[in-house]
């Protein structure tokens, strides 16, 4: 049997900043060197989020996927 789908991208990841830099999604927030980010890649790149922001990324992420498992487990004809 095959493995299953993964709708997470595996090259999304959380690694350590090798130099400081401002968060992709909002610009006051700084990520030092050395600091843990989220590493979410972007066509042939990657954008970087501190951790306030990678969290906040992962959630609505998650709270997206409980959604759509909660409707595939609808009786039929319930939708």
């Amino acid at each position: 049997m095959a493995a299953p789908k993964r709708l997470v991208s595996r090259r999304v990841i959380v690694d350590v900043a090798l130099k400081s830099h401002d968060c992709q999604h909002n610009a006051s927030h700084r990520v030092t060197m050395g600091d843990r980010r989220l590493k979410v890649p972007k066509g042939r790149s990657f954008e970087h989020y501190c951790v306030e922001c990678g969290l906040r990324i992962l959630i609505a992420e998650i709270e997206h996927l409980k959604a759509l498992e909660s409707e595939l487990r609808q009786e039929p004809g319930s939708c």
